[in-house]
Parts: C-alpha cells; structure tokens; sequence
C-alpha cells in the first residue's frame, strides 16, 4: 500500500498532463537556445568585429523579449494552465487594458515556463535514454556502449544497471511530478488577474445580476398579476355560471383580454433574453406599460371582483419614462398582493406635488399609496418575492418604499424621485 502511495503520482493523469505542459515549455524555448548557440559560435570567431556582434545580440535580446510582455502570450498562458495544470484561471477581461505589474508577472510566469521545460526536455532526451541503456544491458541487449564510455562496468552488472536505470526513471519521474506540481500552485499567483480585471470582472457579473434581477421582476409582476386576474375571474364565473350566464361570459373576456396582456409583457422580457441574428442587435419588443395605463390596470382588477378606488393627482404623464414604468409596476404588484392576500376594497392613490413632500427633499416625486384590508390579520410578509421586487425598483430609483400592517389594514408607501427639471 505504501508502495503503490509513493508510485501514485508517477501514474496519475494529471502528472501527465503537467509534463505536456512543462514539454511546450521546452519547445517553446528551443529557438532562444539556438539563437544562444548561434551567438556562441560567432562571439567564440576572434576575426568578427565584436561591436557589431554586441549589436546584433542586443537587437535580438529585445526582438526576444517583446513576445513575452505580451497581453497575447499572457492569454495563451492562462489557457495551457487552465487546460493542462487544471487551474482555475478566470478569461483576461476583454478590452481592458493590463498594467505594467500582471505584464511583468506574467514576463517572469513565461520565462520561468521556458526554464523549466528547457530543463525537462533536456532530461527527457539525455537522462531517459541513459535509463533505457542501463535497462536493456543485463537483457543481453547491446545498447553500443564501449568501456570507454566509463558505463562498461556498471552494465555488466546486471544488477547495478537495472537499479541505475530504474532510479533515472523514478527520478525523472518525480522531478516532472515536481515541477509541474510547482507550477499549478504558482499559476495563480503569476498569472492570476490584476486588481484591474477583478474590478471589470465584479463590474461585469454584477450588470449580468442587476438584469436578470430586472427580468425576474418583470416576469413575477406582469405574469403574476395576470395569474391572479384570471383565477379570480375563473372561479367567479364557475361559481356563477348558471345563475348569472352574462357574467360568466364577461368574466371570460376580462381573462382573455388580461392573458392577452400578460403576453405581451413576456413578449417583452423574452425580447429582452433574445438576440435577432442580424448584426446582433436586440429583436423588437413592445413598449412597457406606464402609469399612462393605470387605468386599464385598474378595469381589469376591478372586474376579477376586487374593489378599487382610484386617487390620481399632480403631472403623472410627465413622469419620465422610468419612473412612470416603476410606478407602475408597484401598483400592479400592489393590487396583485392586495387580491391574493386581502380582503375589501383597496385604496390607491398616485400623486406627483408640485413642491417636494419635505423642505429636507432636493426634489418632488412620484408619490404612490395603496391600502386594503388583512385577511386574517396577516399580509404577504417581508419574504415576498413581491416585496422584494417593489424594494429593488424604489431602492434602483433612489426612493424609499415602506409596507407592513397597520391595524387591521395593510399600507404600502413608495417615493420615486423626479430630479428637477425631467418632469413638467
């Protein structure tokens, strides 16, 4: 057992795969040696002008160097160490520019890979082969070895040679195993992201969240409010489909027209999560709903059979855009926790002062209230995911929202800022 432990990382894939990795180093490396060689052979000549060798050596010194300050060789780094070290090296960010510190860690990352694969294929192609010499000796296999060679009398001996030849093989074995184990643990560190490419990376994942976060909420508040709208609708008109056909029929139109515009808004968010093929540009949606609409929100909820009275004061169709759509958006969400949660009419009023609510404000606002009843005395509770999604479009806009009970009453309160000068 403690054999087959100590043998475990000569035979494990991933020992392997850091060799290759240690191996491209080496190649990688060849045209520096040759080019060292090559400047050898010239500097050892005494009729060449040694001013002009120094000069050519620093050409080619620089002309050497550039390709390892590279962003480019820094990214095919990180993908060798992700594919052959199996580490966790997140993609450079696109379009960020590195600083000098990550191109001069990744420099000495890139020269330390060639060292060491240098030193690798250089053992793989002496010391392996000597392995092999001393293996084959004592099998009567005549590897061309003379005594001259001084390995004459230790490949007599059958038994020096086998274990000569196996030591080369386990020491090669493990100095791979080694380095390359050396080199996963300080990927990380060489080639690892700067505090840049963090921050654009945060930067980046937290835009994806803040829209998928939006897209859910659309979801919840358009499909939920429909959901809502057509099962009060439904069970009223089984209730009363024999006794009152007429209604049965109208509760049957308000379903279909409240479906129809729940498509529309899914419409809407899948647009949102689609991209049309040409030129990658957004597919058309349709336009969302606005407090333009509160109307129309109002009908369809007033014919599920939840009494709604309505209180609009101020420029509400000259709210910007945004925070008319917010506001919106918490007055379905209102009505919807209102119908499934509630009971008795619901109180809704959307104003917009002249003047800001407070002499403490910088400026007025959308102001929105709705009140109903408790069923029971209990609300839709603080983990909503209603809740939750009217909190993240007041918090998004900068206001303040507040709803819990009050009494035997159920009050929900948003303020959506209206910075000076957007709103007549």
């Amino acid at each position: 057992m403690r054999v087959g432990g100590m043998l475990g990382p000569l035979v494990q894939g991933s020992t392997w795969r850091r060799a290759v990795f240690l191996l491209l180093g080496g190649v990688l490396a060849l045209p520096y040696a040759l080019l060292a060689a090559a400047f050898a052979q010239i500097l050892a000549v005494d009729d060449v002008p040694r001013a002009v060798v120094f000069g050519l050596l620093l050409v080619a010194v620089v002309l050497a160097a550039v390709p390892v300050f590279l962003s480019g060789s820094r990214a095919l780094e990180i993908a060798a160490a992700r594919a052959l070290l199996a580490v966790d090296l997140p993609e450079p960010a696109a379009g960020h520019r590195i600083d000098r510190e990550t191109r001069v860690r990744a420099a000495l990352w890139i020269a330390l890979h060639l060292f060491t694969g240098g030193l690798v294929l250089f053992a793989a192609i002496s010391a392996f082969p000597m392995a092999l010499v001393f293996l084959a000796g004592p099998f009567g296999v005549d590897p061309g070895a003379v005594p001259d060679d001084g390995f004459g009398a230790l490949i007599a001996n059958p038994v020096g040679a086998t274990l000569t030849g196996v030591v080369l093989l386990v020491g090669l074995g493990y100095a791979v195993a080694g380095l390359g184990a050396l080199a996963a643990s300080m990927a990380p560190v060489l080639l690892g992201p700067s505090q840049g490419e963090r921050i654009a990376a945060l930067e980046a994942r937290t835009v994806r969240l803040a829209e998928r976060n939006r897209l859910a909420r659309e979801l919840h508040d358009s499909v939920g409010h429909a959901l809502t709208v057509a099962t009060l609708q439904a069970g009223a008109a089984r209730e009363l489909l024999d006794a009152d056909p007429e209604f049965a029929r109208r509760a049957l139109r308000a379903i279909e027209e409240t479906s129809r515009h729940a498509m529309d808004d899914l419409d809407h968010v899948l647009g949102l999560l689609r991209e049309s093929e040409d030129a990658g540009r957004p597919a058309p949606t349709a336009p969302q709903p606005t407090l333009t609409r509160l109307d129309r929100l109002v009908a369809d909820t007033r014919a599920a059979g939840l009494a709604v009275d309505v209180r609009v004061s101020g420029a509400v169709g000259e709210l910007p855009a945004a925070v008319s759509r917010e506001g919106y958006r918490i007055v379905q969400e209102g009505l919807t926790n209102a119908a499934r949660h509630g009971e008795g009419a619901v109180t809704v009023r959307v104003a917009v002062p002249a003047q800001a609510a407070a002499p403490s404000e910088s400026c007025r606002g959308l102001e929105i209230e709705l009140v109903n009843g408790l069923r029971g005395g209990t609300g839709p509770g603080r983990g909503g995911r209603g809740l939750d999604g009217m909190r993240e479009r007041v918090l998004l806009l900068g206001g303040r929202l507040t709803a819990g009970p009050e009494g035997e009453r159920w009050r929900v309160r948003a303020f959506l800022p209206v910075p000076r000068g957007e709103a007549g």
